[in-house]
């Protein structure tokens, strides 16, 4: 925990040519793979007059061009971009197929192959791929990408990333095109597509699988494991393109915070015997349900003591610069005392998800946000949110799912349509995932569907905080409101969730010797002095320890971001206070 953001980004800095080289997606690894991160051909396409004759900049993927680790560092508006670079297909890949696969691009992308159009996905936050086996050949071939990202387009999903030239107040540097891995792998000639995993903590474990390319004849196979051993084993035949298989695990070893218990497993795709697709996950016994105004994880009441995270990079923005920087940021989390993170306006990379997972931390699922609203915002979001859902369901760690924040797309929601997608988002979430509670809209202006009542208030110290809430919870009293309604109009039921005070102090201070950009900001203003900023963090706490209706807290932030200046650590990982008086705080929350 002594080491500093700034001694990661230099680690990576003097890395290989391949940044990033760890597997993008441990859930669903495949043995035969390789990174295409590294050097690629790029260029501007401010007229979208097509794809350039000749390439004149280089540009590092996975890293944005607005970033410096991309090597460009350009954070103007430039709406269209290609990219190029040249592969060798391995030799052992022979009679295989081949698969190219992105883990984000920002918003659409055009994908050729040799010059043949492999595909194309819209949607900036969510993966996909394309089944390239019949236009790539032995020796050199050719990937070019196509990306467009208009900066100043509020309609489409774009969470902090700011329409303005110039980063203000709570929005934040753009990010557009790649932004995370790219790589190749090998797969069979019929071969699993996607898995999902359901537990129980009695040791049923249920595997839904797709097959791509089905052929007669068959199986799903699944060996769990833990720590070498086997646990369980089964087999399924597949029926067309699904196969679904249940076993059980005897005595299951849950995943909790303090005993992030995991299980191996392999599947393998069999046909007369013969493995003809292997797939290398995990998963873990784990149980969410909220009840009696209480969360409970695994059958006990958890409090939640989280942190808003909204995964920036001072070198990187959007991308963490290397595995490293997401361990540290879990590590330092898990020092002051927090069990977990909301991911806020950030649908976060995927290695995240697994060191969550790995080292026992819980996570709240955020879409990044649209601003404005109409039936092309709707269809576009509803489509990236059900993918989006598809993607993280397996991790243990997502405890919670969260669409909407704030109402941004939602912003007049004294219309009907308007209320009705926020309600439409949470019976789509609740119908793909049955096991985890769902909030339609984080902060204010509820409806009528939410298993957690979210409340976002940031009083500047906590005399204000318990004269506010003192009586919440309790027969009769109102649920205050907070600068915008805590109901959308026409609402005002409360059935009795568990109340989340998803988002709280937002106590800005600046360390001396600390360079921060000449608008730096914080919620009530910038503490003087370290002592200051505490004195009102400890009123805080106390203030919360003493409101029993509180399920938990969400603090902001874990790091300031650009100009917002409220985290715990600086934007480069420096600790702004003693880690061990941060827990003192926490443990006041039981």
């Amino acid at each position: 925990m002594k080491r500093s953001l700034a001694l990661l980004l230099c680690a990576v800095a003097h890395a290989a040519d391949v940044p990033r080289p760890e597997y993008p997606e441990p859930q669903f690894q495949r043995s035969q793979w390789m990174s295409l991160n590294g050097p690629w051909e790029f260029e501007f396409d401010d007229a979208n007059a097509g794809q350039p004759a000749r390439f004149t900049k280089r540009i590092t993927v996975p890293f944005a061009f607005e970033t410096p680790m991309s090597g460009i560092g350009d954070t103007g508006f430039h709406p269209w971009i290609w990219y190029r670079r040249s592969f060798d297909l391995p030799s052992g890949w022979s009679g295989k197929r081949t698969l190219l696969r992105f883990g984000a691009v920002d918003y659409r992308a055009w994908v050729w192959v040799n010059g043949q159009l492999a595909g194309s996905h819209e949607g900036g936050n969510t993966p996909f791929q394309f089944d390239v086996a019949g236009l790539v050949k032995t020796g050199s071939n050719t990937v070019v990408v196509k990306a467009e990202d208009p900066p100043q387009d509020r309609f489409i999903p774009r969470g902090k990333q700011y329409w303005e030239p110039k980063s203000r107040g709570i929005f934040y540097t753009r990010t557009s095109g790649i932004w995370q891995p790219v790589w190749l792998e090998a797969a069979g000639d019929s071969y699993l597509d996607k898995i999902r995993v359901t537990t129980h903590n009695d040791g049923r474990v249920r595997f839904e699988a797709k097959l791509a390319r089905p052929a007669a004849g068959l199986e799903l196979h699944a060996i769990v494991t833990r720590n070498g051993q086997q646990v369980a084993r089964g087999s399924a035949a597949a029926i067309r393109d699904q196969a679904h298989l249940e076993l059980r695990v005897l005595n299951p070893q849950l995943w909790m915070p303090a005993t992030p218990n995991l299980y191996d497993v392999t599947y393998e795709i069999r046909r007369n015997g013969a493995a003809a697709d292997s797939v290398a996950s995990y998963f873990g016994f784990r149980e969410v349900r909220v009840d009696n105004g209480r969360f409970y994880l695994n059958g006990r009441a958890t409090y939640l003591k989280w942190l808003l995270d909204q995964g920036y990079w001072p070198q990187s923005t959007l991308t963490p610069p290397s595995d490293a920087a997401i361990k540290f940021d879990i590590e330092a989390a898990k020092e002051m005392g927090f069990n977990g993170v909301r991911k806020h306006q950030k649908l976060e990379d995927p290695r995240f998800l697994y060191w969550a997972d790995k080292m026992g931390f819980l996570v709240s699922d955020e879409m990044a946000n649209a601003y404005e609203y109409d039936a092309g915002y709707a269809a576009r979001f509803t489509r990236e949110w059900i993918e989006v859902v598809e993607r993280d369901y397996n991790h243990p760690s997502v405890v919670m799912w969260v669409p909407i924040n704030e109402s941004w797309g939602v912003p007049n929601l004294s219309d009907k349509r308007q209320q009705d997608h926020l309600r439409s988002l949470y019976w789509l979430t609740r119908s793909l995932d049955a096991t985890r509670p769902v909030v339609e809209n984080d902060g204010w202006e509820h409806v009528d569907t939410m298993d957690l009542f979210t409340i976002h208030d940031y009083a500047r110290d906590g005399e204000r905080l318990y004269a506010k809430y003192k009586d919440l919870g309790k027969p009769g009293a109102r649920i205050p409101d907070n600068g915008r309604a805590i109901w959308a109009p026409g609402f005002g039921k409360y059935e009795g969730q568990p109340f989340l005070l998803s988002e709280f102090g937002g106590i800005a201070f600046i360390p001396e010797g600390t360079r921060v950009p000449g608008d730096s900001w914080g919620y009530a203003g910038v503490e003087k002095t370290r002592e200051d900023a505490m004195k009102r963090l400890q009123s805080l706490y106390e203030a919360i320890a003493k409101i029993p209706a509180f399920a938990g807290v969400c603090y902001t932030q874990i790091t300031d971001v650009e100009q917002e200046v409220n985290g715990l650590l600086t934007y480069d990982r420096k600790k702004k206070f003693d880690p061990a008086a941060i827990r003192a705080l926490n443990d006041l929350l039981q």
